[in-house]
């Protein structure tokens, strides 16, 4: 494919392939733009360092646009070809010396803020910022092991519940750091520690939820935002449960 100035014009014209592939610009050598068989477009840069070929991304096409990323693409490959830099060694350091804590905050932002209801945010939140990060402070990601996250599942046996939660929410993290290149692939510390048993508690609507309850099912049969027969099993399970209470002991 022949070199092109990358624009903004000249970006969006490329055809997305079944393979992503990488077109460089016509006027600045080493700079490039991989096209994803998704239609998505990343700026990048591509330079030799010690006889091997070395990428850094720059930042999806779109929320940075073609201009900023010909500007940072320019001052990176200064940096290669002028004093000798290498960037992607850079990158990787920086990566590797990611604590935990960093880890938490950028799993909250890009991960839960967007993928997961409000309920389940403020669980993860809660995961994170309670038991999470004043355990672990400011260990780096990389150093995280089993023998660590075993002692901070085993700090809170006395609320397995929690316990269980916490470990799913750091092992998702973990996952998230070896994606994000913080970790490397398969090392997830997590993975060996067993779970502690949980057992279903029952518990007891009290008459003020009980009559909150019954609003929101007045509520819903008036909007006719549920059906009729739904609230009518749950007013039906009402009267069971006060009518014949089981013991509360």
């Amino acid at each position: 494919m022949p070199k092109l100035k990358l624009t903004k014009r000249t970006v969006e014209s490329l055809k997305v392939n079944e393979k992503d592939y990488i077109t460089f610009d016509a006027e600045l050598p080493g700079f490039g733009v991989r096209i994803m068989p998704s239609g998505k477009r990343f700026f990048l840069i591509q330079y030799r360092r010690h006889g091997r070929t070395r990428r850094v991304m720059i930042g999806q096409f779109g929320p940075v646009t073609a201009e900023n990323a010909r500007r940072e693409a320019t001052r990176l490959l200064g940096q290669v070809r002028g004093a000798g830099g290498d960037p992607a060694a850079l990158r990787d350091a920086e990566r590797l010396a990611v604590m935990v804590k960093e880890l938490g905050q950028r799993f909250l932002k890009q991960h839960v803020a967007t993928r997961c209801k409000p309920s389940t945010q403020s669980e993860y939140r809660r995961s994170v910022e309670l038991f999470i990060d004043p355990f672990f402070g400011n260990q780096r990601v990389r150093s995280a092991q089993p023998a660590d996250v075993a002692e901070l599942h085993g700090s809170m046996a006395h609320i397995p519940y929690q316990a269980n939660r916490t470990l799913d929410v750091l092992s998702k993290m973990m996952t998230l750091a070896e994606t994000w290149g913080m970790r490397d692939r398969h090392t997830n510390p997590c993975e060996l520690i067993e779970r502690y048993p949980e057992h279903n508690r029952e518990r007891f609507l009290s008459g003020k939820e009980l009559q909150q309850l019954g609003g929101v099912l007045a509520k819903a049969e008036t909007e006719q935002t549920e059906s009729r027969y739904a609230v009518a099993a749950f007013r039906l399970l009402l009267l069971t449960e006060v009518a014949c209470p089981r013991s509360r002991s």
